[in-house]
């Protein structure tokens, strides 16, 4: 049984939300930052990136109450405006290849404790302690976990219905994107979608694990305070055929050692690989994989598939790192160790290419995506996914919605 609630939003006022909402900040570079910064004064990303030109300089404490001071002007200057009331939003993203719709909601720490709320990504503890201290000090979040759960011809209909009902928001973003955000507020409505997640089990977390973690812990901490804003966290909640999950592609710096030949015999022990010469080569399904070395693509094909391992044991990525990555590579820690680096499989092939062919790194690999029945299987038998094992969308605009703690 799922448990999510109406909140009381803080959100940009309609004449400003396309100038206010923005990419999520490590998005940007810092050329793009500092662009932005200096042409837009409603950037939200003023609020998250105060003082942007001495941020080397100050502490995180001071930056966090430079955030919440920025957030506070800005809602001063009623940029930012307060709901009168609790709602939920239906929320839809159309990109160039996919349209993504889904219910902004407050999600329970306690059905996340109670593993009701599923998760298949390991987390840094650093990380959740320094977000949490961001939620602590700044008293608010604008990036909610993006959840996902099974497909409901319910929920689909309502979902259908009330897109025919004027938004309160519909505009265009520089990437050529268009935004649309509808107002749930009547209490039929919302005791209609609390019944019917109600009857839901299971909710699983397809991206913002370390921003769950972060809100357990701040709630666990501050819990004595009596906030019920605590007991709950922003979700951007969509139906799991409506998610695209794309693979993270690696890259590495060098062969460890290995001379290019000694490297592809040793490759070949658990692969059958087919040279490809320059065809721009990705992989067409599971088991198979990208290499490419040397100015040449080749296609590697696993040799051992058996459906009798674990489900992580059979996983891509992990595939990898049991057979290439660690034994022959010498990479350990795939989080913190520099000699690897990831690509959003969204990106262009051109993209590593490029990267090999000036020397930036020896060897790149391609990997075929994951499928969300890998995702929630992973997450019903509590076994976590190598890093950087899929990247998901739809990606949350900063700014559209605040939840305050």
């Amino acid at each position: 049984m799922s448990k999510i609630i109406p909140f009381k939003a803080v959100r940009p006022t309609a004449d400003k939300v396309a100038l206010v909402t923005c990419r999520t900040y490590d998005d940007y570079s810092s050329a793009e930052l500092a662009a932005w910064l200096n042409f837009n004064p409603y950037s939200f990303l003023h609020v998250i990136h105060p003082a942007y030109a001495n941020t080397q300089k100050i502490t995180i404490d001071k930056r966090f109450k430079g955030v919440l001071h920025k957030y506070q002007d800005f809602k001063n200057e009623n940029i930012l405006i307060s709901e009168e009331h609790p709602v939920f939003y239906l929320y839809e993203i159309q990109t160039k290849n996919q349209t993504f719709t889904g219910i902004i909601a407050g999600t329970s720490v306690e059905d996340y404790q109670n593993n009701i709320i599923k998760k298949h990504e390991d987390t840094l503890q650093f990380r959740v302690e320094l977000f949490k201290d961001y939620l602590h000090q700044t008293g608010f979040n604008t990036e909610p976990v993006l959840i996902t759960y099974p497909d409901s011809v319910e929920i689909n209909t309502f979902i259908s219905l009330r897109k025919k009902s004027e938004p309160i928001y519909a505009f265009a973003t520089p990437n050529k994107e268009i935004h649309t955000l509808w107002k749930i507020d009547t209490e039929s409505e919302i005791d209609w979608l609390q019944q019917h997640f109600e009857k839901i089990p299971n909710l699983y977390i397809a991206d913002g694990h370390h921003r769950s973690a972060s809100a357990e812990l701040l709630y666990e901490e501050d819990k004595g305070l009596g906030n019920p804003n605590l007991k709950y966290f922003m979700s951007f909640l969509i139906a799991e055929s409506n998610v695209k999950i794309y693979e993270f592609n690696r890259v590495i710096h060098d062969l460890n050692g290995h001379s290019k030949e000694d490297f592809i015999k040793l490759v070949a022990k658990n692969f059958i690989i087919t040279d490809k010469q320059r065809e721009l080569y990705q992989p067409k399904s599971k088991y198979e994989f990208g290499m490419y070395l040397d100015e040449k693509f080749y296609a590697l094909e696993y040799k051992f598939k058996d459906k009798s391992k674990s489900i992580l044991e059979n996983l891509d990525a992990q595939i990898l790192y049991d057979t290439v990555l660690h034994p022959i590579l010498g990479i350990g820690d795939l989080r913190n160790d520099e000699r690897i680096d990831y690509i959003p499989g969204k990106q262009s092939i051109l993209h590593m290419k490029e990267k090999i062919d000036d020397g930036e790194f020896a060897v790149g690999f391609m990997l075929f995506p994951s499928d969300i029945s890998e995702i929630k299987l992973l997450a019903d038998n509590n076994l976590i996914m190598p890093p950087k094992s899929t990247y998901i969308e739809p990606k949350f605009r900063s700014g559209l919605v605040v939840y305050e703690l």
